[in-house]
Order: structure tokens, then C-alpha cells, then sequence
């Protein structure tokens, strides 16, 4: 089966979450769409666990600019209807095509079969997850998807959207919260875990657990052993805290180490190779005020070298390290800590929209 994965704002960054996922044999990557050759899977279900897709959908095959109407009508004519059918057409890549014109071609086609329906438009070229699920274009509609690329033009149908109802749910709704001190979004904590590529029996630990973003998050991707630790005895309790509203929402069950401790300490807390994945955004420095970045970074090299130490004594062989480190926007400046002996560089991404005072860089280490 072949699949398409509409990307987020960071696409190598959802790209290499998707490879970490589901480790396809075949894939192409055209700007921020990815497509692959694999088996038969629940759409749903995946885009609930890939916090860096948009859109997930079937393609169907490949067609020429002149087949584009008479292809799309055929997949209208098939869809099953109940009541009034809703269709949108979303285009990506290179392809320059007038969805207005198409759409009210095949709604004027539609009509003429004794369909009733409504052509769902944008302002954009491409529907957002939003307009698609308030317009039910997955459940009792179509959302038509033309990708044009130097190869020809792929046609496929959305068969799952990301749920943004659900992650706004547990980024704002979370009983504790810290906005003081900036939390990890709840997609980028989902991109991490997946980066880490642990098995679910294994243990997921966080030393920089905050509130408790990545440890809910792996909880909801089917991680039961997780283990969190902070400096901050609030940090704590607002993590059991949100454990527990999670847990209860979901109806999991789990099994939760949280411990008040030093990042600095934790080979002397946690017995060597026991640890499966170590995911965490680590402490980024002064959020507010003046800094003197120079120094800041000067210091949190130092603290993240030693840190790497730690973590590289208690991870497993085979075991990954997704962090998430600072760059100051303001300066350009990227903290690269030294690497112990033992754990190897995988992979950098930079994750940050336009305005911030501090971008995130994600690296990926593997003990050797």
C-alpha cells in the first residue's frame, strides 16, 4: 500500500519521525510531503501517535494533468454517501491547479447524478486539519489530494487528520502547569519519543520532567515503565498531578518512578544499562531579562556534558537520547555539548517558529 504524510512547520524533523516509526522500505520526501510503500496500517491511530503530520492518506495513482476531473469524479462517484456529501480538494508540491474551478466542475457533475453535496473551499491552496474534520470530509466526505512532483501527479484521498482538539486539550488543559518556566508541546514531545525508537516494555525516563509533557505523552504512546525526575519538588507534583488527570482521561495504567534529583546525580539514583530511552528537554537557560548569552552558554555546556555522562551510565547498549537543547535566536548560538565516550551523534534538527527568543535543537544519541 502506498501511503502519503502531509508534514508540519519542521518537515525533515517529521520526516525522520515517520523513518523512526515505521522504518520504510521505499520512501520520497518532496518538500513537505513524505510518501511511502508500506503495509496496511490504522490511519487514525498513527496520526495520534506522529505529532509531526498533518494529514495522513492513501495514494492512489499516479495521472496526468489531463486526467485530473475525470479522476477525481470517478473517486466522488464511489465514495460512500450518507445525506449531504461535503468534498475539498488540497494540492501540494509542483503543481499549479485552479481547485475553484475543478471543484465547482465536479460539484456540477455530482448535481447531475442526483448528488446532493457541498464544495468544501480555503483561502489556502491546501485544507487545513481543521477545515477538514469540522467539515467531515474523512467520515461522510472526501478530501481529494494532488501531489505534483518531477515524477507526475499522485492522487490520493485523506483517510486520517491530526487531532488538534485533543493535543490543545492536553497542552492548555493540563491541571498542572508551570508558564513561568515554558513547557515542551505535546507534538514535540510525541516527535522525541518516536525519535528514541524504544520498545514500549522498556523504561522511559525524563531527569528534566517539568510538568511532565514527555512522560503523558509516552504514557498515551503505550510506554507503562516511566521514570521522572527533577531539581524542582513543584515540577514533581505537578507531573504526578497530570499523570493522574491523563490516566484517568485514557483509562491507563502505569507504572510511575518520580524522584526530587540532580541530573548531575543520577548514575548515583538508577543502576547502570537499565534504562530503554532517555527523552528530555533540558534546562534552557533564563527565559526572561537581560542575558548574557556568551556566559549562559558557556555554563549550560558544561552542565549538558555532564549530564550526557550521566545518562550515557545508565542507558542501555542500543539506547537512544533524543534532547532538546537551546539556540538563542538572538545570536545564532547553538550549545554543543561534548559527547562522552560511548554515545554516538545520530542526527540534529532545529524546531522554533519566527519570533522566539529561544529555538530548540534536537539531537539524537546512541550508546554504542
Amino acid at each position: 500500500m502506498n501511503y502519503f504524510f502531509i508534514l508540519g512547520n519542521h518537515p525533515d524533523l517529521s520526516a525522520a519521525e515517520l523513518r523512526a516509526y515505521f522504518k520504510p522500505e521505499k520512501e520520497l520526501l518532496f518538500r513537505n510531503v513524505y510518501m511511502a510503500q508500506l503495509p496496511d496500517f490504522d490511519a487514525a491511530q498513527a496520526v495520534r501517535a506522529l505529532g509531526g503530520t498533518i494529514k495522513i492518506g492513501r495514494l492512489i495513482k499516479t495521472i496526468s494533468k489531463q486526467e485530473i476531473e475525470k479522476t477525481a469524479l470517478e473517486e466522488l462517484l464511489k465514495a460512500p454517501k450518507q445525506g449531504k456529501f461535503n468534498f475539498g480538494i488540497s494540492v501540494y508540491g509542483k503543481l499549479r491547479l485552479p481547485q475553484g474551478n475543478l471543484g465547482l466542475d465536479l460539484k456540477t457533475a455530482l448535481k447531475k447524478e442526483g448528488i446532493s453535496c457541498r464544495f468544501v473551499t480555503s483561502r489556502e491552496e491546501t485544507l487545513s486539519s481543521v477545515v477538514v474534520e469540522q467539515n467531515k470530509l474523512v467520515r461522510g466526505g472526501r478530501e481529494l489530494i494532488f501531489i505534483g512532483t518531477e515524477d507526475g501527479i499522485y492522487f490520493g484521498i485523506t483517510e486520517a487528520v491530526q487531532a488538534f482538539k485533543e493535543l490543545s486539550s492536553r497542552d492548555y488543559g493540563r491541571p498542572g502547569r508551570d508558564d513561568h518556566s515554558g513547557m515542551l508541546p505535546p507534538k514535540l514531545a510525541q516527535i522525541m519519543i518516536n525519535l528514541a525508537q524504544a520498545k514500549k516494555s522498556e523504561i522511559l525516563l525524563d531527569p528534566f520532567c517539568g510538568s511532565g509533557t514527555i512522560l503523558t505523552e509516552g504514557l498515551l504512546l503505550g510506554y507503562t515503565k516511566l521514570y521522572g525526575s527533577d531539581i524542582s519538588g513543584r515540577a514533581i507534583d505537578d507531573t504526578k498531578l497530570n499523570m493522574e488527570w491523563i490516566a484517568k482521561r485514557a483509562e491507563l495504567h502505569y507504572d510511575l518512578r518520580l524522584s526530587i534529583l540532580d541530573a548531575l546525580d543520577l548514575s548515583k539514583h538508577i543502576a547502570s544499562n537499565s534504562i530503554g530511552a532517555i527523552v528530555t528537554e533540558t534546562y534552557l537557560g533564563p527565559q526572561r531579562g537581560r542575558v548574557d548569552h556568551q556566559l549562559v552558554s558557556a555554563e549550560l555546556r558544561v552542565l549538558y556534558s555532564k549530564v550526557l555522562e550521566q545518562c550515557a551510565r545508565i542507558i542501555k547498549p542500543g539506547g537512544h537520547i533524543v534532547m532538546a537543547l537551546p539556540i538563542f535566536s538572538q545570536t545564532n548560538t547553538k550549545i554543543n555539548p561534548s559527547i562522552p565516550a560511548g554515545l554516538t551523534k545520530k542526527d540534529s534538527f532545529v524546531y522554533g517558529r519566527a519570533g522566539q527568543r529561544v529555538f530548540r535543537e534536537i539531537i539524537i544519541l546512541e550508546k554504542k
